[in-house]
């Protein structure tokens, strides 16, 4: 950590000092780490610090090191600053994220000093989930798409995720599926224009979800929040989360579960109207990331042939031959 971010720390949590710090996780592709930092003389006892500087040699763990990757990245970083600066704080107690305490951006170097959600009554990560945890996390994104509804996604991604066909072209050429490759301009297009757009989260995998003893949930890692459609959340957290057999048997009833609280959390919505909709995108959604999975690694566990079913079926409704 730089001396002026020790500053920045010290000033934004009124500490007297660095107690000590220990690393959460390293960033993708070496591109910097988070970290938990222990306070003394602060109104909490510790913080949690996204460090990114990103390193001189690129590499990635799949081998995908280009620059488009890079610039990606990078804007990735840009984005959660705004996100966090800018638009977290109007999530309430529905949509829990971390505190955002201070942040700053220079050149290609971004720093977060963010709520340690651990130290506030979220310390639980889970590997594996019960039907209720699934519960409470679709009531999490529900609320959080209901919360920013038709929300114009400015400082944002346009279009959020990490895995959308624009910035996906190098996946898109070695994709080896010839019917799928035909189809993933159209499947981009139906999700793009639909007409009930919100923020999404863009990576709701289960592992950014941080859990109560009560039950309750957060989440973190904003990086791919943009505009889109709900159903993009929806389905990768499923996806996340569920085994091939539980998705499967479960589709249904989890996003009736997931369209009831929305319904709940929803303003001046013609809710009719977007659960007609999202509903339909729901297969689109998983198609889309299915397509952007099979070029990025051919041998992923998530391919399955439930997956292929659903895209399978999505390509049938398009006319797709």
């Amino acid at each position: 950590m730089k001396k002026a971010d020790e500053a920045l720390l010290l000033q934004s949590t009124g500490a007297s000092a660095i107690r000590g710090r220990e690393v959460i996780q390293e960033l993708w592709s070496g591109y910097g780490r988070i970290e938990r930092v222990y306070l003394e003389g602060a109104k909490v006892p510790s913080v949690v610090v996204k460090d990114v500087q990103p390193p001189g040699q690129r590499r990635h763990p799949r081998g995908w090191s280009s620059d488009l990757s890079h610039q990606r990245k990078l804007k990735s970083y840009a984005v959660e600053i705004a996100w966090y600066t800018q638009w977290s704080s109007r999530c309430g107690e529905g949509c829990r994220v971390p505190r955002c305490l201070a942040a700053h951006d220079d050149a290609d170097e971004f720093f977060m000093i963010l709520e340690d959600l651990d130290a506030v009554g979220y310390p639980l990560r889970k590997n594996s989930v019960s039907l209720e945890d699934v519960h409470v996390c679709l009531e999490w994104l529900a609320t959080f798409h209901a919360t920013f509804m038709n929300e114009k996604p400015t400082g944002l991604w346009t279009q959020g995720s990490y895995w959308h066909l624009e910035t996906r072209p190098d996946e898109l050429e070695v994709l080896a599926d010839a019917r799928l490759k035909a189809g993933a301009s159209a499947i981009d297009q139906k999700l793009r224009n639909a007409r009930f757009q919100t923020l999404v989260h863009g990576d709701a995998k289960l592992a950014n979800f941080c859990f109560a003893e009560d039950g309750a949930v957060a989440a973190v890692d904003f990086q791919y929040i943009g505009g889109g459609c709900g159903m993009v959340d929806v389905a990768y957290f499923l996806g996340s989360c569920l085994d091939e057999e539980a998705c499967e048997k479960w589709e249904v009833p989890l996003l009736d579960h997931y369209f009831e609280a929305l319904r709940s959390a929803c303003g001046e919505v013609d809710v009719d109207a977007l659960e007609e909709e999202w509903r339909e995108l729901y297969a689109f959604a998983w198609a889309d990331f299915h397509r952007f999975l099979k070029g990025w690694s051919p041998g992923h566990w998530k391919i399955t042939g439930y997956s292929e079913r659903i895209c399978a079926q999505v390509l049938d409704r398009l006319g797709v031959s």
